[in-house]
């Protein structure tokens, strides 16, 4: 049997991509943060060992999984069956000690287990009752989505823990409350625990869903096939077991003078991130980034530096990794300089920075592929073809090969090098939608 345990807090880095040159008169500077932590989630295979842990090292999480069962969920049938699956699987990847509950939506969220206002403590014997209560679970009801989060939050913050993590599964759209009462309990909800959603089936929305994952820092997915949702949530399940580190962000530190154009996660999705800083003391802000394990994201940020003199060169901002203490002060993980330096070396001022470059062309590709798909459900098919094909060429350019399939399917490509495309007549609603759910799914810089 393979080993499974938990290792020493990780390591985090930060490494700064730029070009630093600026012309006479240049004010913006542009750079990628790599933030890396190595060395703490799980070391081992999750699959052959799911529940073992190191002696005196017990886990430090809660986790809610939140199933849909509406009345929607029983056409056709596969869907419940495929949910009860699912949330099975979900609850035989938890390891020993976490804290857990299972939670039925409809227009009320209900506890399934274990019930009365608290969470289990998982173990063999709190597993098999929590898979035993799944057996009864029906459909029937409408769908409040938010009613769900928010008894998420409660039963997760009654654990002394350091990691909260939420996965939501729906089939629909949310049709038993205001989009701004979901709002509403998506701001009360955030910085409180991480989310995971998917959607199962092609009948629910996708902006609400992978709304939801942003606003909670979670993943978003499209499962098409409900015979797919085992595997995708024993996969997220042991995802977020191998979370070590929460409320991580990312702080960013200017000097007087310097405006921030924006900041946002670039790898291993597009997430925007500017408004949703918080003032950190003077000229510094803090932009949330959720929970950690091991594993690498980058950060794209753009900031405006005053002008100044041929040769002089300048601190722009600081990137740090900041973390909350007990005692109410943050401890830096890391952290890397941005700088500006102004020169008349027309070569050097006006090369772009490869991973900025690379960046700068996903994040677009993102875009694009939003602006095409809602150009072509309104029947603006020239502006679909135009917007659908720059994004052919986007992703062939940048050798996201996942995105260009799937790209591939709502499209016939002519030519991905010049983006020529021909929208296709008729387009599976499973391929329309997998496409703007992964819309945002990035790939790095070639080595």
């Amino acid at each position: 049997m393979a080993n499974f345990f938990k290792s020493s807090v990780p390591q985090f880095t930060v490494d700064v991509y730029q070009n630093e040159y600026l012309p006479e008169g240049g004010r913006e500077v542009n750079a990628i943060a790599t933030v890396t932590s190595t060395g703490g989630g799980t070391i081992g295979s999750a699959v052959s060992a799911p529940h073992l842990y190191a002696a005196g090292q017990g886990p430090d999480a809660a986790v809610a999984i939140m199933v849909d069962c509406s009345g929607s969920m029983d056409y056709p049938p596969t869907k419940m069956r495929g949910a009860r699956d699912a949330t099975a699987a979900a609850v035989d990847a938890l390891r020993d000690g976490v804290h857990f509950a299972v939670i039925g939506g409809t227009h009320v969220a209900k506890e399934v287990y274990p019930g009365g206002g608290r969470l289990a403590v998982a173990g063999p014997q709190t597993r098999a009752q929590a898979k035993e209560a799944l057996r009864k679970l029906s459909a029937g009801g409408g769908t409040a989505i938010g009613t769900w989060l928010r008894l998420a939050d409660r039963l997760l913050s009654s654990a002394e823990v350091s990691i909260r993590h939420g996965i939501l599964l729906t089939d629909g759209r949310n049709e038993h409350e205001s989009p701004d009462a979901l709002r509403a309990s998506l701001d009360a909800c955030a910085g409180r625990f991480t989310c995971d959603a998917r959607g199962v089936g092609t009948d629910w929305e996708v902006k609400e869903v992978t709304g939801i994952a942003s606003a909670l820092l979670g993943t978003a997915d499209i499962v098409a096939d409900p015979a797919g949702l085992a595997d995708d949530f024993t996969r997220m399940m042991e995802t977020a077991m191998g979370k070590e580190v929460a409320d991580v962000s990312l702080r960013l530190w200017t000097p007087m003078g310097v405006e921030i154009a924006f900041v946002k996660q670039v790898a291993p999705t597009v997430e925007e991130l500017t408004d949703r800083r918080t003032e950190a003391g003077p000229r510094a802000g803090d932009y949330p980034t959720g929970s950690w394990g091991d594993e690498s994201r980058d950060y794209h940020v753009c900031v405006r530096v005053p002008g100044a003199e041929l040769g002089q060169e300048m601190l722009a901002a600081r990137v740090s990794l900041v973390v909350p203490q007990h005692d109410g002060t943050v401890q830096t993980l890391s952290q890397g300089l941005v700088r500006a330096v102004w020169t008349d070396d027309l070569a050097a001022s006006t090369s772009i920075n490869p991973q900025v470059a690379h960046y700068t062309g996903q994040a677009e590709l993102a875009q694009v592929i939003q602006q095409g798909l809602d150009a072509r459900k309104l029947g603006d098919l020239d502006g679909a073809t135009a917007k659908l094909g720059r994004a052919v060429q986007l992703a062939s350019a940048s050798g996201n090969e996942d995105t260009a399939k799937l790209l591939s399917k709502v499209v016939d490509v002519v030519d991905a090098t010049t983006g020529t495309v021909r929208l296709k007549a008729r387009v599976a609603e499973a391929d329309e939608m997998t496409l703007e759910t992964r819309s945002t799914k990035t790939v790095r810089v070639k080595k």
